[in-house]
């Protein structure tokens, strides 16, 4: 595990007497990309604000390096700039693509060979090089973007701060961009820390994720024990998981528990005691629908829960389906299958799924 490169410690942000941050510690670690994820008003542009030096807190303290950070001193702006900010709106300037990109380095007194050179780069890495001599104003949002990317980028930072740099984006410049940032990221190896509200991007591009909502941070972890192994309902629901019934330990054999939910009876992997009150939750994804005839399962697939089909809403290459089971259920199934077990409200079918797939929290 890397060391820290950013340290914080009781952080808290007020604007006029309300909270709107309250994280006791957060770590960014070097040569990471911490994700904070969260429904709007959550607080996380707030806190990469705080953590990017472009806030003070209102109480608490942060260390860069070990150190703390000189709020107010001479040292406070050449500390800064070793910081570079990329958010929803491109900021440019109304001058060539070149220009702008090149403003980073120029604002650091870099000489002009190395400005020339940085910006070439970067230029051609982001697939925009062909627009050098383009102004600003006639670029499209994803050109945009990549001239704000550029810029970043070009000055070697030691931290990348992104807040929402793709929510404005349609969605295919938003796919081709995100994957180019994988590989950016991959190649720079500055730490990132990086602000989105789509899943999807915080598990493409996240070493770690942080939860936050209410201007606290939930859960922070990597993004298989955050999305599969959720410490609460209000985190579970936030990373997807449409599937959450209440229920109790009623048996447990060799670590197999047996869990009352709603009225079905479940098997899980896990620990706990018998009695206990638990949430089990199940993701979409994990849920194997069946026609209601077809009862042959896997051996590895413990539960099997009759129901009828209530809608269906088509997602892309899939389809969501919400199945009525006694308890409610949802289950993601491709279109091909769907199409071909003909499913619709009305159609009788059997939902498996490994006790494995099955996530417990302690209520």
């Amino acid at each position: 595990m890397t060391d820290p490169i950013l340290e914080g410690r009781d952080l808290r942000v007020a604007y006029g007497g309300e909270s709107a941050l309250e994280v006791p510690r957060i770590d960014v670690r070097a040569g990471e990309v911490l994700a904070l994820i969260g429904p709007n008003g959550a607080g996380k542009s707030t806190l990469l604000r705080v953590l990017g030096l472009l806030e003070r807190p209102s109480s608490g303290e942060i260390r860069f390096r070990g150190e703390p950070i000189p709020w107010g001193t001479r040292d406070f702006l050449s500390l800064r700039r070793r910081f570079a900010c990329v958010f929803q709106e491109p900021l440019l300037t109304d001058t060539t693509v070149e220009a702008n990109a090149a403003l980073g380095l120029r604002l650091r007194r870099k000489p002009a060979g190395e400005v020339a050179a940085q910006v070439r780069l970067w230029l051609d890495r982001l697939g925009i090089a062909h627009l050098v001599g383009r102004r600003a104003r006639t670029l499209s949002g994803g050109e945009s973007q990549r001239v704000s990317l550029a810029r970043a980028f070009a000055i070697q930072p030691e931290v990348l701060l992104l807040d929402e740099p793709f929510s404005a984006l349609d969605p295919p410049t938003r796919a081709d961009l995100l994957t180019l940032l994988q590989d950016l990221l991959r190649q720079a190896g500055c730490t990132t820390i990086f602000v989105t509200h789509d899943r999807e991007e915080a598990l493409r591009l996240g070493d770690r994720i942080a939860v936050m909502t209410e201007g606290r941070i939930r859960q922070i972890g990597r993004p298989g024990e955050v999305f599969g192994h959720p410490t609460s309902e209000e985190v579970a629901r936030f990373v997807g998981v449409e599937t959450i019934l209440d229920g109790r330990v009623v048996g447990e054999r060799d670590g197999l528990l047996s869990v009352e939910a709603e009225g079905v009876r479940i098997e899980a992997l896990g620990k706990a005691r018998t009695g206990e009150r638990v949430l089990v939750c199940l993701r979409p994804e994990d849920l194997v629908i069946r026609k209601r005839g077809d009862r042959i399962l896997p051996d590895s697939a413990r539960n099997s829960l009759d129901g009828l089909v209530e809608d269906a809403t088509r997602l892309e290459a899939q389809y969501r389906v919400q199945i009525n089971c006694g308890p409610p259920v949802v289950a993601l199934v491709t279109k091909q299958s769907f199409e071909e077990m003909g499913l619709a409200p009305g159609s009788q079918v059997a939902v498996t799924f490994k006790a494995s797939a099955v996530h417990l929290i302690p209520r």
